[in-house]
């Protein structure tokens, strides 16, 4: 993802190049779009939106798109104020307003499938985050919400929904159990995203962190607390890798 650099810097337009791939980076002034990305890695550069003004998330998404418009770029984190911008500035961009992100361009044609199950409704911001960063990149997404273990008969009852996927995500706060349960109910690569919804005791989603990384269930895979965005960018490309073989 972009990052701060020289903030108060005047914008430049010059870019760096590579001997056979043209234009790797183009200096904006406050940021140095990675324009390369997606020849290295088979995915595009994301704008990570937090703590950047609207109006320097406008500049790097017109940047990524132009140099690659026949596929989405992601913007994520986004204030309301700076999805508010984003609507007027970009018209043709799709707003999603619980994932707090932003799409510009369309999205790929999508290989396999990422079954993204989530707790409680408290954790549909991440949720929706992962939802969307998997679909950029390039997988097809199947949603199960609200099927925590407080209530374990909704998981049971969705459990054919999951059992033929390429890769699940299973996003849980409180006390993170819901991934050591989906991991015993099914042997599918397994990415848990710990939240910070809960109480005190919670520690802002540590308490989840540490259950999901001492999870008694094998092939638990975990990323950091409230990351969707890192969960669905894995999930399709295990998804993405599954389906090509």
């Amino acid at each position: 993802m972009t990052e701060h650099s020289k903030p108060n810097a005047e914008p430049n337009t010059g870019s760096h190049t590579g001997p056979h791939t043209g234009p790797r980076t183009q200096d904006l002034g406050f940021a140095r779009v990675d324009l390369d990305r997606a020849e290295r890695t088979g995915d595009p550069e994301v704008v990570y939106g937090a703590g950047k003004s609207p109006e320097q998330i406008v500049a790097i998404l017109r940047t990524l798109h132009e140099r690659n418009p026949k596929r989405a770029v992601l913007a994520t984190r986004l204030t309301e104020e700076a999805r508010a911008f984003v609507r007027t500035a970009l018209p043709e961009a799709a707003v999603d307003d619980v994932a707090h992100a932003v799409t510009l361009g369309p999205l790929p044609v999508a290989r396999g499938t990422v079954a993204v199950i989530s707790a409680g409704t408290s954790d549909a911001p991440v949720a929706a985050e992962a939802v969307l960063a998997a679909r950029v990149h390039g997988a097809g997404v199947h949603r199960i919400e609200d099927v925590g273990v407080a209530g374990l008969h909704r998981l049971l009852d969705a459990r054919s929904e999951f059992a033929d996927a390429d890769c699940l995500i299973v996003v849980a706060g409180m006390e993170g159990a819901l991934p050591s349960v989906v991991g015993g109910l099914s042997g599918v690569p397994l990415v848990a995203v710990p939240t910070s919804v809960g109480y005190g005791a919670s520690f802002g989603g540590l308490a989840a962190l540490l259950a999901m990384l001492n999870s008694c269930a094998p092939g638990v895979t975990v990323v950091n607390i409230d990351n969707g965005y890192g969960a669905g960018v894995f999930a399709a490309r295990v998804a993405r890798n599954a389906r090509e073989r």
